[in-house]
């Protein structure tokens, strides 16, 4: 197996706490005293501990005190482990989290303030919210949607540096997946080759790549059969593997024998279109611009003869239950700029085949992470 590069360090304190810096600057201008953070994502962010969705769990993050979390006591030893703070209040099984998290608030003394929540939290549900507002009488409690979400589009280079090595892992888990296929093999062969190059490259994630293959090839968000690979198939793969979570994205087709002239031409053309969006994604750059580029191309090719979904949205990290992260996407009428250090996942796909990137904005225009070369292979 070949060597891999050394990996980065794990986050310093220093990061977080210009994170905090940032946040509370934003908290700041919408008066807000406390924030509860409770989407697994910034909970990452902020503290380093992301906490499991069997119960609820908070982060609470004061204008000018150091953050506390609300945890289950049968994870206090991963806070601990993760967490660049120590301060937490546990709770046990037998208790109401959302109690505990609003008598916190109270014990802090936040009871009477302005409190603010992501309502657009996978985790704050309907109940949920309406519950702490129950048990807030005396707070004003306030909207602090998508906010994080925007926070998080430029990466920093320690970010950069774990989409990085995700990038390399999608390399290694597809060109094992291509070694594995051929005619007379099962799908979950390759699959089962795909997943142990990723855990054998640090991927620490379980469902760590989209498979499917003949009929099925183009239906990219596909659930894993069983067919038998035969001559003439398209196997399609996208390794979606996340490293410290963070994650890289990657498409790319094989051709199980000989790949005939039409399919040849077609892959040689949405790489070609693709590669002209790419060096167009710079810094300053009108999303719908960028779109466009294969929006049109793809149409005017008559590869397409429609094209309805998005051809690009952001990469980074990411949690359960939201593996795809919409904050910005790529649509004809996405009027957004870009900006340096931005990370997408680029794709296109037709006739059974697609091709996807792991791009970074850079001045020279879109950086690949993912470097498998782009081509119909077989």
């Amino acid at each position: 197996m070949t060597q891999r590069p050394p990996l980065p360090p794990p986050f310093p304190v220093d990061e977080y706490c210009s994170r905090l810096a940032a946040l509370r600057i934003i908290m700041a201008e919408r008066h807000i005293d406390l924030l509860v953070v409770d989407q697994f994502e910034h909970m990452v962010y902020f503290s380093g501990y992301r906490s499991t969705a069997a119960t609820y769990q908070a982060l609470l993050i004061p204008l000018d005190q150091q953050p506390v979390a609300v945890i289950r006591a049968l994870d206090a030893p991963i806070f601990a482990e993760k967490s660049w703070f120590a301060d937490h209040v546990a709770y046990a099984d037998n208790e109401n989290p959302i109690k505990v998290v609003t008598e916190t608030i109270k014990a802090r003394g936040f009871g009477s303030s302005v409190v603010g929540v992501e309502r657009d939290s996978h985790f704050l549900t309907v109940n949920r919210a309406l519950e702490i507002e129950s048990l807030l009488p005396s707070a004003r409690i306030v909207d602090f949607s998508r906010v994080m979400w925007e926070m998080r589009q430029v990466k920093s280079p320690l970010e950069l540096a774990c989409l990085q090595v995700a990038a390399e892992i999608c390399g290694r888990t597809a060109a094992a997946a291509f070694a594995a296929a051929g005619p007379g093999i099962n799908e979950r062969e390759v699959f089962v080759a795909m997943t142990s190059e990723a855990w054998r490259s640090g991927a620490d994630n379980a469902q760590v790549a989209v498979l499917v293959s003949g009929p099925r090839s183009g239906a990219l968000h596909a659930e894993i059969g069983g067919r038998t690979l035969a001559d003439g198939d398209i196997l399609h793969v996208e390794p979606v593997p996340y490293f410290r979570g963070y994650t890289s994205r990657m498409m790319r087709p094989k051709s199980i024998g000989t790949p005939i002239d039409e399919q040849l031409r077609a892959s040689e053309t949405m790489i070609r279109i693709q590669d002209e969006q790419f060096r167009g994604m710079r810094p300053g750059a009108n999303a719908k611009d960028v779109d466009r580029i294969v929006r049109e191309g793809m149409l005017a090719s008559g590869l397409r003869d429609s094209y309805t979904n998005i051809t690009g949205y952001t990469l980074g990290l990411s949690c359960a239950p939201r593996y795809s992260d919409f904050t910005r996407v790529f649509l004809a009428d996405s009027d957004w700029l870009l900006a340096e250090n931005q990370v997408f996942h680029m794709y296109t796909s037709a006739h059974g085949m697609a091709f996807s990137e792991t791009i970074v904005v850079t001045p020279q225009g879109g950086k690949r992470l993912t470097q498998m070369e782009r081509r119909l292979s077989f």
